[in-house]
This record gives C-alpha cells, structure tokens and sequence, in this order.
C-alpha cells in the first residue's frame, strides 16, 4: 500500500528516516502582495469555493542597524504572515475552479522596532530576554500595546477569525449585527487579550482591540487563542484571564445580534496557561490543566516568556475542569471535575448525552490532544525541529514519546441537578497511540457539540524532524488512515463538507503542503473518505510553518 492508503489498528507504521531539509519553511521572505493565479493539478470541488485564510511565518532573523542579528529561537515566536487563498467558483468566464493566492507580513513595524533597537520589546513564548533591558521596559512591555504602537506594531499569530461579533473592521467596539453578506471583520489572535484587525483582502493591518473593548473587566493579558464560536447562534465564547497570587479567569460570551459581552462565570485559580477549552450545546468546559505559571506569572516580567514562567510538571496534581452555563444570567459554575494529570494545546469536541449509569442526568463527553509532560514545549525551539540541527533526532526518535500528544477521551459523569461546588471524578475513557494521532485536529464543523466519529489532523511519527503526515483517525474502531509522502510536511488540515452528502467523512481537507524537494508549497486537497489526493493549486514561493486556518464558503461572501 502507498502511505496514503494505509490503514491501521493505531499501531504506528515508521518507515526510514526522513532526513531532508526543512529549514525552507522557517525563515521565509516570500510574500505576494497582489493576488496571483495558481496552477492547479487534479481538480477541486466547487463546494470549496470561498477563500482560506491561513497565517504562517516570516523571516527567522533580523539584521539591527548596529550590525546585530535579531533570531527568532521559539516556533511560536515567528514574525506573523498571514496567506488569503480565494477558490473561485466556475463561471461562464472560467468554466473550472481557479485558486488565486495573496500573502502579506503583518508586523512591519514590530520588524523595524527590532531593526531600530535590537530588541523586541514584548513577552514572548519562547524568546530569551535581552539583558539590557531595563526593569522599567519590562514591565511595560508585559502588559498591552500602548496607543502609539501602530496596527502592525504587534506579533499576532495563532488563530484566525472573520467577523468576530462586537469588533468593527478597525477593533473599535460594534454593537449591532453585521447585515453585510461577506468578510467584513479579519482578526489575527494569540495567547492573550490583543487582536490584531486586518484588512480581510489585503490582509494590511488596520487596527488593534483589546479584550477591554468588549467588555471592560477583561483587562487580564492572557486568553484563549481559539475561541469557539458556536455552529449554529453564532455566540463567540472565550476567558480572560488577569494574573496575581492567584489568577482570575473570567469566561464570557459575545452576542452576534448585539455586539454586547457578558460575564459567565469568574472563577479564581492558579494562574494557568489554557490555549483551547470545549463548548456544548448548554455548557462551557475551561479545564485547567498541568501548566501553571510560577508566582502568579509575575516571573515573566524577568524571564520575559512563557516556557521559562511555567513551574515544572507535576503529575500528583489533578487537572481541573469547571462546566459553566452558557446563558448570560444563569448558573455560572455547575461543576467542577477533577481527573489525573495532563497537558494539552487543542481540544477537539465536546458534546452531552445520557449518563449510561443514570438515564435522567447528562455526562460530558470531551476528547483533546493530551500530552504527559511539558516537555513540548522545549520541543518546538527551532533548534529541536531543524533537520540539520544536532538536538533535532532525539526529540524526534519514534520512541521518544515525552513531547508527542495522544488522543484522550475524559467522561464528566452525571452533572448534578444544582450548582455544586464540591470537586466531583471526571475519567479518562481511552487514550490512543502518541504521535500517530491528530494534532492541529479538525472534523466536519456539523459534528461541532455533536457525538462524532472521525477526526483528523497531522502527525509526528518520527519520520522526520517535524510533522510527517495527515491522519484521518475513526474513533469508534481506533483505526487510522494516513496521508504521508517523502519530503512534504504538511500543515492543519481544514474539513469541508461535501452538502450533497450527510456522511460525516464526505467532504476534503484542505491543507497547505511544503514540499521540501522543490522548496515550494501547495494547496493540498485530500478525499476525506479515501485520504487520497484529488488536486492541488502550486504556491509561487513558501507558505511558512503555521498553525491555523479558517475557511469561509463562498455561499456567504
């Protein structure tokens, strides 16, 4: 079988070593300002039709004026670059789907600060501090962009929105719907309270809103980079959370009819750094896993990054789960569950059902990305995941499991009639094969809050220095279906439904591919049945090792 074809039980099928070059995706100058048509192989449907906007990453070093070199060391520290692919329908014109495909740097003057001053000025994920900076820098650059930082003045890189209810396309407060059909609003978004607002066709940076602007008891600096967005009122869930000896989690909603915030829940915790959290039908899940700050965060001022911030792990510790209503008004806090240590960046899905032991109450059902240390972390230095580095083999060995995820399933049984603030036991149901199940996960969105089936995302199976493939990953038989091919590494790959089909597996992914022998990317499309390619549209230059995307059909635009 080709590795496209192979299906398995969940036992990892590792080929050879895949030693080729990747550094092309982490240091990339290539940008296109003006939209540019792509050459298509194969086909592609026309339910695709719409635009994928996906960030990605900039240049790796920047040279000072006093003849320094500024470099980058941490992944998710990249000089942000966000791609707009737009899959044009046929027309009468055009009788075949075209793809046309602009990019942009969003940080031009984040650069030239760094240029001017040879430092960066900010907290960052990864980055060792400057020395040289004063106590005073510090402590100005921890908190939030002042008003004299311009809109591209910021490094904004994570997760992409359109119209993020109760922002203006300039991040000023909007507290009406947005009538308009189409991509009004573009937010760039990341591990804390600052949204950049970008120009949805240029992509040029426009404005800047804080989490402030939607409501003001949201002034902590940290907060979920995904928030989730339910499928069908369009509701904008997220916390906020503002550090000190004990942090504040503040989780809220923003109304799509009105623009207007409200206040769910608040909730005091240790701080902890919390990239995604679940949404249901009636309930938000924050769970508070192994990755607290020290000292309420306040070594970051010092340290000036989140690894070196984070107290060690501590697997005696439990993970904390709060379920909070969703209505604005209601109960806030329903529960809190405790279940056995982990770390995680992305949950999947959450969804109710009938407590199999109790008929008349609801469990919780929640399935994420589950690491067993912090260890991640350390591994997504650019030093650890370069093909020519010396540290990059060990942390990529397929035996080395430390920093690779498994696909873990907690059950959070019988939610009590009554708020209740008594831990109850949430329990892990399964976990399934580390670094052949899905990172950077997807699924059909109209399983979204639904009991579902397939999930899929990209691998780490230790054929290569970094990820190695895309796995379709069928969770009631825990079997796997894989796309892999030599010298390509794929990125997040984005579901579209096929809407002549109710299957939950009928549709493509979407992913954009750097193919390490030509040294140039691509828009892949994969048969999500079959995980077999169908088409894709070849990119002039480099599409840098990003994390997220979103897709917006073109039935809306």
């Amino acid at each position: 079988m080709s590795p496209a074809q192979q299906t398995t039980n969940g036992k990892a099928k590792i080929s050879h070593f895949n030693d080729w070059p990747n550094t092309q995706g982490f240091d990339v100058r290539y940008q296109e300002l003006e939209p540019t048509e792509l050459e298509i192989v194969g086909t592609i449907p026309t339910y695709c039709a719409g635009v994928l906007f996906r960030n990605g990453l900039g240049p790796r070093e920047i040279e000072t004026d006093n003849n320094g070199v500024y470099k980058v060391s941490h992944w998710f520290d990249y000089f942000s670059q966000v791609h707009r692919f737009q899959i044009h329908a046929p027309t009468a014109e055009h009788p075949d789907v075209r793809v046309t495909h602009n990019s942009r740097l969003t940080c031009d003057g984040l650069v030239k600060r760094i240029k001017k001053t040879g430092y960066r000025g900010e907290i960052t994920f990864g980055a060792k501090y400057d020395p040289c900076m004063s106590v005073f820098q510090k402590v100005q650059s921890f908190f939030h962009p002042t008003p004299k930082i311009t809109p591209d003045g910021v490094d904004v890189c994570v997760t992409l929105s359109a119209n993020y209810p109760g922002l203006s396309p300039t991040g000023t407060k909007h507290e009406q719907p947005l009538h308009e059909n189409g991509v009004q609003t573009l937010c760039n978004k990341s591990d804390n309270s600052t949204i950049q607002m970008l120009d949805p066709e240029t992509l040029e940076p426009i404005g800047i809103a804080l989490q402030t602007v939607l409501h003001p008891s949201l002034k902590g600096p940290l907060s979920a980079a995904h928030a989730k967005t339910d499928p069908v009122s369009g509701e904008v869930y997220n916390y906020n959370l503002d550090l000190g000896r004990m942090g504040t989690f503040r989780v809220f909603m923003v109304s799509p009819l009105t623009g207007n915030t409200s206040i769910l829940a608040t909730i005091s915790h240790p701080a902890t750094y919390v990239h995604s959290f679940f949404l249901t039908q009636n309930y938000v899940i924050l769970c508070l896993w192994n990755a607290t700050f020290r000292k309420g965060g306040i070594p970051m001022l010092f340290n000036h990054n989140f690894v070196d911030s984070l107290a060690d792990y501590d697997s005696t510790k439990p993970a904390t789960w709060f379920v909070i209503d969703r209505n604005p008004g209601g109960r806030g806090v329903v529960a809190i569950y405790e279940s056995e240590a982990f770390f995680s960046f992305h949950t999947i899905n959450a969804y109710e059902e009938a407590s199999p032991r109790d008929h008349s109450k609801t469990d919780i059902v929640a399935d994420l990305c589950a690491y067993d240390s912090l260890d991640v972390l350390k591994r997504f230095y650019i030093n650890n995941l370069l093909s020519d580095s010396p540290t990059a083999k060990s942390f990529s060995d397929p035996f080395n499991k430390n920093a690779r995820a498994a696909f873990r399933r907690f059950r959070l049984p019988q939610l009590p009639a009554t708020p209740n603030k008594t831990p109850l036991s949430a329990t892990k149901e399964f976990s399934h094969e580390k670094g052949i199940c899905p990172e950077l996960p997807s699924m059909n969105p109209r399983m979204r809050q639904h009991k579902h089936r397939y999930v899929y995302g990209v691998t780490d199976s230790g054929k290569s220095t970094f990820l190695d493939g895309l796995v379709k990953f069928d969770v009631e038989t825990k079997a796997s279906l894989f796309w892999s091919e030599h010298a390509q590494t794929a990125g997040e790959p984005i579901f579209i439904a096929d809407p002549n089909s109710n299957e939950e597996d009928a549709g493509v992914l979407l992913s954009v591919v750097l193919d390490g022998v030509t040294g140039k990317s691509y828009l892949l499309v994969l048969d999500a049945t079959t995980m077999t390619e169908i088409g894709r549209a070849k990119v002039n230059g480099v599409v840098g090792m990003g994390f997220h995307g979103t897709h917006f059909p073109s039935i809306n635009l």
